[in-house]
């Protein structure tokens, strides 16, 4: 009868393994996926930032170039 108990016990604890092994690798998985992403990530809001700085830079030419159409059309009026 005991020996019967040992088995059954035997049997849970060696699930109880196999499913903390498989566990350990989902895990393993996710930690990959997730430094992936972390990467991506990452390089996403460099390109972000870079395009914000270009966005800034373009609408002060454009400001720039407006000035300099007001100031030639200010000129031509005065002609």
């Amino acid at each position: 009868m005991s020996f019967e108990v040992f088995e059954k016990l035997e049997s849970k604890v060696q699930q109880a393994i196999d499913t903390i092994t498989l566990l350990q690798m989902e895990i393993d998985e996710l930690k990959d996926k997730n430094g992936a992403l972390s990467q991506e990530l990452e390089t996403a809001k460099s390109g972000t930032d870079s395009l914000v700085r270009e966005n800034e830079q373009l609408k002060q030419e454009q400001q720039a170039w407006q000035e300099r159409l007001r100031t030639l059309l200010g000129k031509m009026e005065e002609v």
